[in-house]
């Protein structure tokens, strides 16, 4: 969310991660597990605001988001919504005989609908409960941006485009799921290693990496079940990377602005954390990197589309700069970044390196015993300073994969408090 977003008045922060739009909505459990981040929607709550979500919330989560935020707790509501298996969160709303209840705390304010991702279900539910879709000036040009939204949500649809649009890919090929490993063993005459990805997927599931000693005597591709039989993939060359980088922008009335750029922590093509700024050994990809995003950001322009996207990029060893994938709907950076933005923003560094990350406690550990780990040892947060650890996204279910954010001066910094973090909270190794 933009600071511009609360000038507009009130909002209905719809944590619709159960969504079509990244998925499909037959991945029912990789969604759930997704679904478990919706708490860190709290942090963009303003009095007058009203939270969707479907997960609980702890009381010591919400009050330690209103101590820092400064909203009292009276001025805000969250309902949370009861699970209701993999479909999407406007039907799990009606299904439990909610939506009456979101229309009233809404009021007759002119409150505007500000879902997570942008998908036709979102849309649907504003028009029933009478609400604007943020950040568009009618339910019907939120609408008219689905085409768009869906397309580039998948790879296919930011293969094709990015290749209309001069951005630099991997040697490449789209097909049917029937043809990947066809195409794959084709590819492999070239390439010591190739990605295999299905279309509509986000956080690298269901992406294999295969080389070519995995299609020896016989041996079939392994897919995943995700897509369907007759689903899109794309099948590329696996480079050589040294960075997995992205930049967020923004589409508004006056143009595509950058918000801003780091460095993405993966594993075998999961995304596992994030750490703003790009460090010193990804900058010179920076100017490419935005002008990129410019590139897009005025293709979805010219489409309709308003609001938050993300583009990511690979970095080779030789230092150039491929890209990889878009996503357009805010992402596990965005509300992280506004949740930074704003703790920092009366602190004498009101642009601070910060990073994203999880870590597994050796045992569990509720919310308030981890907040009182980080007190004690000078950790936490401390909003004078503008520096310290935020337990984001409340207790895990587990009480170990703890989700955290650390704001620092300077990246080294964050690392630094991020080795510490480690021991406080008794992280496992690896």
């Amino acid at each position: 969310m933009s600071a511009k977003v609360t000038e507009t008045g009130p909002v209905v922060v719809f944590a619709n991660f159960l969504s079509d739009v990244a998925v499909d909505l037959d991945e029912g459990e990789i969604l759930a597990q997704w679904a478990q981040q919706a708490p860190r929607k709290a942090w963009l709550l303003r009095p007058g605001d009203v939270l969707v979500t479907p997960v609980p919330l702890s009381r010591e989560f919400l009050r330690y988001v209103y101590d820092l935020t400064g909203v009292p707790a009276e001025s805000v509501a969250v309902v949370e919504v009861p699970p209701a298996g993999a479909v999407p969160l406007a039907r799990a709303v009606r299904e439990a005989g909610l939506a009456e209840h979101v229309r009233a705390l809404a009021g007759d304010r002119g409150a505007a609908l500000l879902p997570t991702a942008l998908d036709a279900s979102a849309i649907a539910f504003a028009r029933e409960v009478g609400l604007a879709v943020h950040p568009y000036p009618t339910v019907a040009a939120a609408e008219a941006a689905l085409k768009v939204t869906m397309l580039l949500n998948t790879k296919t649809g930011f293969r094709e485009t990015a290749g209309h649009l001069g951005l630099r890919l991997p040697t490449g090929r789209m097909c049917r799921r029937a043809q990947a490993e066809g195409v794959a063993r084709e590819l492999l005459r070239d390439h010591a290693r190739v990605v295999v990805k299905p279309d509509r997927s986000a956080g690298g599931h269901g992406m294999r990496f295969v080389s070519r000693d995995d299609l020896r005597g016989g041996a079939s591709l392994p897919l995943d079940a995700v897509g369907g039989p007759d689903g899109m993939w794309v099948v590329e060359e696996c480079l050589d990377v040294t960075a997995s980088v992205s930049i967020q922008l923004e589409v508004t009335a006056s143009g595509t602005h950058a918000l801003f750029s780091g460095a993405m922590r993966t594993a075998q093509g999961s995304f596992t954390g994030y750490a703003s700024p790009l460090p010193p050994s990804s900058a010179h990809v920076a100017g490419e990197l935005e002008e990129w995003g410019k590139a897009l950001g005025r293709h979805l322009s010219d489409h309709g589309y308003a609001g938050p996207f993300g583009l990511d990029g690979l970095v080779d060893a030789a230092g150039v700069l491929y890209a990889s994938e878009s996503n357009i709907r805010r992402t596990a950076t965005t509300t992280p970044h506004a949740m930074v933005t704003r703790l920092t923003a009366g602190s004498a560094d009101p642009h601070p390196a910060w990073s994203v990350s999880r870590g597994r406690t050796r045992n569990p550990v509720d919310f308030e015993g981890a907040l009182a780990r980080l007190r004690a040892s000078g950790l936490a947060f401390d909003p004078a300073r503008g520096e310290g650890v935020v337990l984001y996204a409340d207790a895990p279910p587990d009480g170990r994969s703890w989700r955290y954010a650390v704001i620092a001066g300077s990246a080294q910094d964050v690392e630094e408090q991020e080795a510490a973090l480690a021991e406080v909270l008794a992280f496992e190794d690896g």
